[in-house]
């Protein structure tokens, strides 16, 4: 039997190597999916559910949020975060990016590449992704506090156990529009965990937890970490000011 050439056992190799890495991962994917896939749940609109909504911002102390100026963290230990919420003003640093994000007029957002500021091609690049970060980073810090921006639908939903849940639609703004959120909370009405049906995830209805609660100086109840799947999401050094 004459041997094979050996640009056939290369590609045999190379065809194993990838089957070897790539198999586990989709026996990983599909185990996942039929864990954790679930259809997204019907709810209610109307007073019980805002009713719902308002009653879990009270147990946040949404008074204290508001009256807070300035917000501080680190997303992951990689985004870094300084935004001064009264003027509409965030800082948002990475590497050896700084970017200066002016919610009023993004025209006037400034790029810092160290210590010199930035105005070449790439710039508008820059602030694009600066306010990517943002958007998701934030969520994850004061999301609880977001059910009632502009273009959100809120919904009552009665759990299997026979809990009130939230559903929440944002279906514009941000970098993802129509991702829906559950809200599950414990008996004060604060959120310990939400479920996910969101563009950015393959699976729909995965969870994250939110029971990691700090007060802040100012009063605002804020997340020091969130546990997804076996990962940590941490928010670093949380602070929430109200300024003089």
């Amino acid at each position: 039997m004459p041997k094979p050439s050996k640009t056939k056992r290369i590609l045999k190799i190379i065809g194993g190597i990838i089957i070897f890495f790539t198999l586990p991962t989709l026996l990983f994917f599909g185990f996942m999916y039929l864990k954790y896939d679930e259809e997204l749940p019907t709810g209610i609109q109307g007073k019980e559910a805002d009713q719902l909504a308002t009653s879990m911002l009270q147990a946040l102390n949404h008074k204290a949020y508001l009256n807070t100026d300035y917000l501080e963290w680190t997303f992951k230990g990689i985004h870094h975060y300084k935004w001064y919420k009264t003027d509409n003003i965030c800082e948002v640093s990475w590497d050896a990016m700084t970017v200066i994000l002016d919610f009023d007029d993004m025209n006037k957002s400034k790029v810092f590449a160290g210590q010199q500021e930035y105005n070449g091609t790439e710039k508008q690049d820059y602030i694009q992704k600066a306010q990517d970060y943002y958007n998701n980073d934030s969520f994850w810090l004061v999301a609880p506090y977001k059910v009632f921006d502009k273009g959100t639908e809120r919904r009552l939903v009665q759990t299997d156990d026979g809990k009130k849940a939230l559903l929440v639609t944002y279906t514009t703004g941000g970098t993802t529009p129509g991702d829906s959120y559950l809200w599950h909370l414990d008996d004060s009405g604060k959120p310990k965990r939400f479920q996910m049906w969101v563009k950015l995830l393959p699976i729909d209805g995965l969870e994250a937890s939110w029971d990691q609660w700090t007060t802040t100086d100012s009063g605002a109840l804020l997340p020091t970490t969130h546990k997804f799947f076996v990962f940590d999401l941490d928010m670093g050094d949380v602070k929430g000011l109200t300024l003089p």
